[in-house]
């Protein structure tokens, strides 16, 4: 997941997936969200993101984890 905001157009979008998306659903005035042919959720675009959210709280980051590693049992 990463998340990025854009100040100069207020907009905050959370990337979910890899994909690109391939259409968009708005869910309510300025909640978009992205989705695949085959419905995956791929990203949420939140516009005038500072009128609807405490920016202060979003944490900017970008995690790369491998998957085998974070699904692998423990003894």
């Amino acid at each position: 997941m990463k998340v990025f905001y854009d100040n100069e157009v207020d907009a905050l979008y959370i990337q979910l997936g890899q994909e690109d998306p391939e259409g968009v659903s708005e869910m309510s005035n300025g909640l978009n969200v992205d989705l695949t042919h085959d419905g995956k959720v791929v990203g949420i675009e939140i516009l005038e993101a500072s009128k609807k959210l405490d920016l202060q709280t979003i944490l900017v980051y970008s995690l790369d984890i491998d998957q085998k590693q974070l699904f692998r049992k423990v003894a």
